[in-house]
């Protein structure tokens, strides 16, 4: 009996290749600076001391470094303390070390909500407020029994800088408007300082039976986990009856302003992709990004926000996609597929991959992609967001914003005499696309990368989509559930 062909893979030369650990000698962890063997100028080629005058400064450095018994400790770079002394641990100081800067999110301030003037609650951005207004009584270095615990104010600074992180900067501001929404309502009913954190279920109760009605079902529900994350944050206790506080939201869900109901977002399809390609001009550099980008994110089921970036400014390497982030492999059955690693989503901080297959038709991604590689090229691009463009005459390419994507995509629709769709379409358009083909759920589930049933809110066509189910001929239900159903084992 043959065995099977061995999978093969084609690997772009940059995609992933930083070593792992157990590849790595992780040996200078543990080791001082006087037993790392300085390197010596002969153990460095000429050609690199010559293109980077830092090795020989380094090197400069480590021979006029001497060590004596009397130097018990050294401050690290990252503000910890090296012990070097002769009866001390030999370890490295691995505390402290600084924390990569985040993003700021601009947004237009709430018109009618000022809070009252308060030391406590300083101006500043929406994001910032969880972590810079502070309740009356915050984290304390104190014990459950009233015991001193041995930490300073900064140790407890750290504990509020490093826990804000666990929210994403999008999500602290959606939260630090809730936030201002909460103390405007209690500066109108006089609410002592002391009194609105922990906060009581009556208050609570109150402040959300204000806002039913007022304010759309889904920003209430924010606004309520936004003051919940604040008393998280701060360390303050945050007790309240679950039974009235669902009861409560199911009323303000349900008596939401039909003013602030949005419509469905439609889905993109294949007729509406192909009607507008025409309007493209695919050998000019922006609609050729636009164009691989949206067929991208249509057969990868993925949101254009992980593949387009926020502003031109706002580009993270370890954040969006780059053009080194792709490959291409092929299965024991040669059967190929495109696979994009996005290095962190709002779901999975570590990364996750999307792919696509070739596709038949003038919607194909393979061939929009290998077009936008080629009227987009650059000598040196690996590090370069995956989908630029060269904006007029501009020498370097600047990344694709979502802004650039919807306006073009919306003025080729207009020019096809059609309405203009939402980015959030694109992904719906190709879970639809998949499910009109007869694709399992559990298939169009994992190839979006849903951990849940929450794709089914953005269902459209139930009709066509449950049809093959609902047949009475039994010749073509059973063909249906043996090519969309998994064999029994």
């Amino acid at each position: 009996m043959s065995l099977p062909a061995e999978s093969t893979e084609i690997r772009t030369p940059y995609y992933r290749e930083s070593p792992s650990l157990s590849t790595c000698n992780l040996l200078w962890l543990t080791l001082t600076r006087q037993e790392q063997t300085p390197r010596l100028d002969s153990a460095i080629p000429e050609q690199r001391r010559s293109r980077n005058p830092r090795n020989v400064q380094r090197l400069q450095r480590v021979r006029g470094w001497k060590p004596t018994s009397r130097q018990t400790s050294k401050t690290t770079r990252s503000g910890g303390t090296n012990c070097t002394g002769t009866n001390s641990k030999k370890l490295r100081a691995r505390f402290n070390q600084p924390l990569k800067v985040r993003a700021v999110l601009s947004h237009k301030p709430v018109p009618g909500l000022k809070p009252r003037s308060f030391p406590l609650r300083p101006h500043c951005l929406a994001q910032d407020r969880l972590l810079r207004w502070k309740p009356f009584v915050t984290r304390s270095a104190i014990d459950n029994e009233g015991v001193p615990l041995p930490l300073s104010d900064e140790d407890l600074t750290c504990i509020l800088s490093v826990m804000v992180r666990a929210y994403m900067p999008s999500t602290l501001s959606v939260f630090g408007t809730g936030l201002l929404v909460w103390h405007v309502y209690y500066d109108k009913k006089n609410v002592p300082e002391a009194q609105r954190a922990p906060a009581s279920q009556t208050l609570l109760s109150g402040f959300l039976a204000t806002l039913a009605g007022a304010y759309a079902g889904g920003s209430i529900v924010n606004y309520l986990y936004g003051v919940r994350a604040w008393h998280i944050l701060h360390g303050v206790r945050w007790v309240i009856n679950d039974d009235e506080t669902k009861a409560m939201l199911r009323v303000v869900e349900r008596e939401e302003p039909a003013s602030s109901r949005q419509k469905k977002r439609l889905p993109y399809t294949v007729d509406f992709l192909t009607r507008i390609k025409a309007h493209l001009d695919l050998d000019t550099p922006l609609d050729a990004a636009v164009w691989a980008c949206v067929t991208t994110g249509f057969y990868a089921v993925a949101c254009i926000g992980e593949l387009t970036v926020r502003t031109l400014a706002s580009f993270d390497p370890s954040i969006h996609v780059k053009r080194c982030d792709w490959q291409l492999e092929r299965d024991r059955n040669r059967l190929e597929q495109t696979i994009f690693f996005i290095p962190r989503t709002k779901c999975a901080p570590g990364g996750e991959d999307i792919y696509w297959a070739t596709q038949q038709g003038p919607t194909d991604p393979a061939a929009a992609f290998r077009n936008h590689l080629q009227v987009n090229a650059a000598p040196d691009d690996a590090r370069l967001p995956l989908f630029t463009y060269r904006f007029k005459d501009a020498v370097k390419l600047c990344p694709l914003t979502k802004h650039a994507f919807i306006t073009c995509l919306a003025t080729a629709a207009r020019a096809a005499k059609l309405d203009p769709l939402q980015g959030h379409g694109v992904h719906i358009g190709g879970t639809l696309e998949y499910l009109l083909h007869g694709k399992p759920f559990d298939v169009v589930r994992t190839i979006r990368r849903w951990q849940s049933n929450a794709f089914l809110l953005y269902l459209r066509k139930h009709v066509q989509i449950m049809a093959p189910y609902m047949q009475a001929e039994l010749a073509l239900h059973t063909e249906f559930v043996r090519i969309t159903m998994p064999p029994v084992r």
